[in-house]
């Protein structure tokens, strides 16, 4: 998923996002790249820069990953540091590739570190590319301190290990629970769904008798298709090895269809984009629930531009799923750091990565769950007794066994953003007053377009 905060100004100049052509951006699927820990000559286990000892590191950064990097300059002024700003590669942008593509043409100008809000990223960046080396490097053999990486939760590393080396480190987990207004369910005497059956009869309710309220967003591509669609095990997009698989006619992918198309023709369900300005206008104190991962704790109810909750009034209840099944649930983004093969300063790009994911400031300043075991454990006990959340008592159960059952039929192997076909051919489909269903053939077809220009076999 994508960063999913808004961009901010900073003092340090802001990275233009540049459009280049398609084929700039399309993957060699099976290419090899450089094998880590061959003999290089290098400690690190694959070719690298001169190391520069002090040298100074870039760091591409967006909006909501910039304080832990404040954090990181403060407490390590041996180390110089280079802020730059962009877009995180969010809702399928694919700026991180398609900058380090020209970079890799240009041979140079490559960042020390970048963070990214997308899952995939080591399907392109852990392979070399037009014959240039691969820009991540794999953190396991020297990056980072021997033994760091087994801190991670289980599984939490999966989608950045390649042939058994790990490209990346992940920043938090997102796995996807049932947020709601505690106030307003008291008010208006409701009980928090379960199901995802509840979900759809309690909108009706509040259609019908509070005229409206809401009960989520489906105007941003991640909360279309990574929260509702994964959470309901709807197997749109599968990667198996090399081949591609979208199926839109399996019953968990028709009945959430079916779900959002009902919801939007009751009005329950908007199309006003979370991080737009008309969603806290239209919706801040209309917001009844919504669906979403644990980093909406801060990057929605809590944020001072969206919901603004005031403490207390919000909770998060366990993950809706279909009535009868086990609980499955979704994982919006996570977001990882990456670590450039071509720094001059691999020391400092390991201390950083190291600092800003499990580091004296990453339980306060990482707005999920973190991916790193120890600090989740604090960050979920800091939230529970913070007194910003009702029902806090339930809150480290409920976001653990959350945790503990994202859908595994979806991975993070898909070497393009799934995100991109619900902007350019669902969304615009439904503003015109069409159904999901109407278009959910034209959906299919540009997965399986993308799928085929990115190397893979549609089946």
């Amino acid at each position: 998923m994508s960063s999913q905060q808004r961009r901010i100004t900073r003092t340090s100049r802001a990275i233009g996002l540049t459009a280049v052509a398609a084929s700039i951006a399309m993957l060699a699927v099976g290419c090899t790249g450089t094998t880590p820990g061959t003999d290089t000559g290098s400690k690190y286990g694959f070719p690298t820069a001169d190391q520069v000892e002090n040298s100074p590191i870039t760091i591409w950064v967006d909006a909501d990953r910039t304080a832990i990097v404040n954090a990181f300059i403060a407490d390590h002024p041996e180390i110089k540091v280079t802020v730059e700003t962009y877009d995180g590669n969010s809702g399928g942008s694919d700026s991180f590739h398609t900058k380090v593509s020209l970079f890799d043409q240009a041979g140079e100008g490559w960042p020390d570190v970048v963070w990214s809000g997308q899952v995939n990223d080591a399907s392109w960046a852990a392979k070399e590319q037009n014959g240039v080396q691969a820009f991540a490097a794999p953190l396991d053999l020297g990056v980072t301190d021997k033994g760091w990486l087994d801190g991670y939760t289980a599984h939490a590393e999966d989608p950045v290990t390649v042939d058994g080396h790990v490209y990346g480190a992940r920043d938090n987990l997102a796995p996807v629970v049932f947020w709601y207004n505690k106030t307003l369910f008291d008010q208006f005497g409701y009980t928090v769904p379960k199901t995802w059956e509840d979900y759809q009869a309690l909108s009706d309710k509040l259609a019908a008798e509070h005229p409206g309220y809401v009960l989520g967003s489906i105007g941003d591509p991640f909360t279309a298709v990574l929260t509702n669609m994964w959470s309901a095990q709807a197997p749109i997009y599968t990667v198996d090895g090399g081949n591609f698989t979208a199926n839109f006619a399996d019953d968990h992918s028709t009945r959430m269809i079916a779900l959002m198309d009902h919801m939007l023709a009751n009005k329950t369900l908007t199309l006003d984009g979370l991080f737009t300005a008309d969603y806290p206008k239209n919706h801040k104190d209309t917001t009844l629930g919504i669906p979403g991962p644990t980093w909406f704790s801060g990057g929605i109810i809590n944020n001072p531009t969206v919901l603004d909750a005031p403490k207390g009034t919000w909770g998060a209840s366990n993950a809706l799923h279909w009535a009868g099944e086990p609980i499955a649930t979704g994982n919006v983004g996570g977001g990882f750091w990456y670590g450039s093969s071509h720094s001059k300063n691999l020391a400092a790009v390991g201390t950083f990565l190291q600092y800003a994911t499990s580091g004296p400031q990453s339980v306060k300043l990482i707005t999920g769950l973190p991916a790193y075991e120890k600090t989740a454990s604090e960050w979920l006990d800091a939230q529970a007794s913070s007194g910003a959340w009702a029902d806090s008592d339930k809150f480290k159960a409920v976001v653990t066994e959350a945790a503990a059952n994202i859908w595994q039929g979806w991975g993070a192997t898909l070497p393009f953003s799934s995100e991109t076909a619900w902007a350019e051919v669902v969304l615009p489909a439904i503003v015109s007053g069409k159904t999901i269903a109407s278009v959910a053939d034209a959906w299919k077809k540009r997965y399986e377009n993308d799928a085929q220009v990115n190397g893979l076999t549609v089946k």
